[in-house]
């Protein structure tokens, strides 16, 4: 007979007495969580499993029960508080403690060794000892714990203000909730989440059957998976986590060492991470590892190499926004060989053609293609690619899929050469050659294919960032008869989707409930948004930074407007034409108006006139900011951030390492300021 204080083994399930102890209960759930903890830190970490899936499972059970019977014995570092958070609605901002910085890339052996020339010289030694890792082809986040226990998470953001994904990090089992050894104080965890190539195939093919989103590589779909407003989503896509680095470096002297004490705290580090005595070890390192890239059962696009010793770290400091002691290794984009089945013409939402080759489908870079850009008519005939071709595609940047040209030892005779159409594939109008020779042009603003990308690009994620709206969707909208532009999806209903392919009461509800949610935009957003010919993001940016408000612009005659956007660099005679005929054609003015009326409110920007009528000129690297912030930070004041230095120009800033402009302004008489200086005068 049991004790009343004993278990029941009821169907595999261990139940507890209701008469156990506070304390009784307390004991069993620290003991039933250190197994676990162990048993984790074994599969997940070691990967080197002790006990059957049967006995874990039986094992956090009987924790999940005791725990339901002492819900305030629960805290947060239990194995059972991984999953099941409420969802979230939004991701809370944080600012990191310690910017989150980008390394510069060495693409080839030359720049590797310059590299070190440049190490060399700045720790006036022969021989570095460097500590070569994996570059893992992942989303980077930050973890903060405290008195060895996990309190936020955070991903990188700009470097300098990341989200808050604490409840997804929590689901990744590689990531320790409670550190294996005591640590006092606030300690900062920098690493890598990444999404096994194994579970990347298995996402797309779920999502394949279920019609939903196909991500384009494992790095794309990690960081999503990451930005789950649902952690139980994060929870299914397998992730995992690798640490690189940690703020506390007391206890050890080198990157090697830091490595090692970070696997004895409980985290997964970079695989065969080894320390270099000199360039030639760099070098065979960065080889074998690209080499062997393949046998990893995760994405990688590079080797990192450090200079190992912390101190040597300190003294050789940062350019700009990324570490001097640090180096991206770039891998040479993975090529695959596969055959050109077709080529098709794409019609842009500016009436651009573009060829596109169909081809049979090859794994590259850890993702399926099955198409390829060719660019342009030039393009094609540059590089000779016939539909029938063998041809060498990769991705370009590990993202974009291009083929690099045809294997003309394969050819047969029975290869088709192809011509652009006279006109338009979609519409049937006579297409237009622009002076260059190169682009075609379908100059139909009627055209259907125009239409939809149009309206594509408007929701698109650097535009007004709907969610759930996608170009099958937009397509369905259309052909239904639901939207004639952009500023009808704000008048859309749950009802109206109701009826479409795919969309159920709760899909057509998100549709709805995201569409509400991004009425608010920036105005570089909104001008980005809508579809300006030859405006860019920057370009946007620009305009809104220049204008500062939406009234401000319309309310420019085309000759004022002409002769205002002279005045702002980067933007040159082609580009101004374009912005003046777009504000001044009826039906652009027409949506602008349909947009605001359906209750888009525009985020105008503040501008100071502060550095109004001067101009500046940057050169070298900076220390304090990249040169993109602080030429951001001019605009904002009023003042005019440019590339060429002139006898007009105000300022050239000279950071370190200056170019050929510093020598340009001394001979013209410009005034030349430090980084420091620049930063008084814009009052940072």
């Amino acid at each position: 007979m049991w004790h009343y204080k004993n278990t029941l083994l009821v169907r595999g399930v261990f139940l507890y007495n209701r008469y156990m102890t506070t304390i009784e209960a307390n004991k069993k759930i620290s003991e039933l969580r250190k197994r676990i903890e162990e048993y984790n830190y074994q599969y997940y970490v070691l990967d080197e499993p002790t006990v059957t899936d049967e006995e874990y499972d039986r094992i956090m059970r009987q924790l999940i029960d005791v725990e339901s019977r002492f819900p305030d014995l629960v805290t947060p570092d239990s194995p059972t508080q991984r999953v099941g958070a409420t969802p979230s609605k939004k991701f809370s901002q944080v600012k990191h403690s310690i910017p989150m910085l980008s390394l510069a890339n060495a693409m080839g052996e030359d720049e590797l060794v310059k590299w070190d020339e440049r190490v060399q010289k700045g720790l006036g030694e022969k021989t570095v000892t460097y500590c070569g890792e994996i570059k893992f082809d992942g989303a980077s986040v930050s973890l903060t714990y405290r008195d060895g226990l996990l309190l936020e998470a955070a991903t990188r953001g700009d470097g300098k203000v990341g989200e808050d994904i604490t409840a997804n990090i929590k689901t990744i089992p590689s990531v320790p909730l409670k550190l294996r050894e005591q640590m006092n104080g606030t300690v900062v965890i920098r690493g890598e989440v990444v999404m096994p190539k194994e579970s990347f195939e298995k996402l797309n093919l779920k999502a394949e059957a279920e019609g939903t989103k196909i991500f384009a590589n494992p790095r794309n779909a990690a960081a999503g998976s990451l930005r789950q407003l649902d952690s139980k989503i994060t929870s299914s896509r397998h992730l995992e986590f690798f640490a690189y680095s940690m703020s506390d470096t007391r206890s050890v002297a080198t990157q090697k060492e830091a490595l090692d004490f970070l696997a004895s705290l409980g985290f997964k580090v970079s695989p065969g991470y080894k320390e270099l005595h000199g360039i030639e070890e760099v070098v065979a390192f960065c080889a074998s590892a690209e080499k062997n890239r393949e046998k990893l059962p995760f994405q990688v696009d590079g080797a990192v190499i450090k200079v190992s010793d912390f101190e040597e770290q300190e003294k050789l400091g940062y350019v700009a926004r990324s570490p001097r002691w640090a180096v991206a290794y770039k891998f040479e984009p993975e090529t695959q060989e596969t055959v050109v089945e077709d080529i098709e013409v794409q019609v842009g939402r500016t009436g651009a053609l573009t060829p596109v080759a169909h081809v049979k489908p090859v794994k590259v870079a850890g993702s399926l293609v099955s198409r390829a850009t060719l660019h342009n008519k030039s393009e094609i005939a540059r590089k000779d690619i016939r539909i029938g071709d063998h041809v060498v595609i990769r991705k370009a940047g590990e993202v974009i899929p291009e083929i690099v040209g045809p294997l003309l030892a394969r050819r047969t005779g029975k290869e088709k050469k192809f011509a652009m159409p006279s006109t338009c594939p979609v519409c049937g109008t006579k297409a237009i050659e622009e002076e260059s020779g190169i682009i075609m042009r379908c100059p139909n603003p009627g055209c259907y294919a125009r239409h939809f990308e149009s309206i594509v690009h408007f929701v698109s994620r650097s535009a007004f960032d709907i969610e759930h709206v996608g170009p099958a969707l937009v397509e369905q909208l259309i052909e239904q008869k639901l939207i004639e532009d952009a500023a009808d999806l704000f008048s859309l209903t749950q009802g109206d989707l109701l009826g479409l392919e795919r969309m159920a009461e709760k899909s057509a509800h998100n549709v709805i409930a995201s569409i509400e949610s991004k009425k608010a935009v920036t105005l570089n957003r909104f001008l980005y948004a809508l579809g300006i010919p030859n405006v860019g993001e920057q370009t946007a940016v620009d305009l809104a930074t220049h204008y500062g408000d939406l009234d401000t612009i319309l309310a420019q005659d085309k000759e004022a407007m002409r002769a205002d956007l002279d005045g702002i660099y980067g933007i040159g005679e082609k580009v101004a034409v374009s912005i003046t005929t777009f504000f001044k054609e009826k039906k652009n003015i027409h949506v602008i108006e349909k947009l605001l009326k359906v209750g888009i409110k525009i985020q105008n920007v503040q501008v100071s006139s502060a550095l109004s009528g001067k101009s500046f000129v940057i050169t070298g690297s900076l220390t304090k900011f990249s040169r993109e912030v602080a030429e951001e930070e001019i605009r904002k004041r009023g003042g005019k951030a440019g590339s060429a230095v002139s006898r007009d120009t105000s300022f050239v800033v000279v950071g370190e390492s200056p170019g050929s402009k510093y020598e340009k302004a001394q001979k013209l008489g410009v005034a030349i300021i430090t980084e420091d200086e620049l930063i008084k005068m814009l009052g940072m």
